[in-house]
């Protein structure tokens, strides 16, 4: 379980689809104590990996086919960036929200325009995942916790302030650019209740 806040931005170092297997370079979230472990869950961008290797500068995991149908991780290259947070503790804040790292599915940029100093980013989802998300909700992109508005049956909008444009790697999104989006899931449990 992740809160939706990016601790840091890795930048992959290695990715071998034939295998799945990806290494990242990264520093914060290898730290001390709290740092990652082998068998430790991790968000890469947004899809809840397993580590399965720990150097002092790197960690490895191992991407199944079902999470490359659903994330746009077969576009990943040495030098790709991606959005980086650690498991939350139960004992903490969550200064996000409830994050599974159970991409839905893949959503594309639509439009990117300035509101002041934030930035209003549309997106364009299939109409099966945008059904969960509703105005003034809440949705992972990338694995980063954002609240929609001018929601459409195929579209939606958040705000990217500045703190997170610059945190993340959603501050470099353009139009046409794919990303990994992570619905409500309370949503799909009601609809499931209620259909049966």
């Amino acid at each position: 379980m992740f809160s939706g806040i990016v601790e840091e931005v890795g930048r992959i170092t290695d990715y071998n689809p034939s295998n799945g297997t990806l290494t990242v370079t990264a520093l914060q979230v290898l730290f001390g104590d709290e740092g990652l472990r082998v068998s430790d869950s991790v968000s890469v961008s947004g899809a809840c990996l397993t580590v399965t290797g720990v150097t002092s500068n790197t960690f490895s995991v191992d991407i199944s086919p079902e999470t490359r149908r659903s994330t746009w991780f077969d576009d990943l290259e040495p030098g790709s960036h991606v959005n980086l947070e650690r498991a939350m503790k139960y004992n903490s804040r969550v200064g996000g929200h409830l994050v599974q790292g159970h991409v839905d599915g893949i959503g594309k940029i639509v439009e990117v325009k300035y509101d002041g100093d934030a930035q209003l980013i549309t997106i364009e989802c299939p109409e099966n995942m945008n059904r969960y998300i509703v105005e003034k909700g809440f949705v992972a992109v990338d694995g980063v916790s954002l609240t929609t508005f001018d929601c459409t049956p195929t579209n939606f909008t958040f705000t990217l302030i500045p703190f997170t444009a610059i945190h993340s790697t959603l501050g470099v999104l353009k139009p046409g650019d794919a990303v990994n989006i992570e619905t409500d899931l309370t949503a799909k449990y009601i609809e499931r209740f209620i259909s049966n």
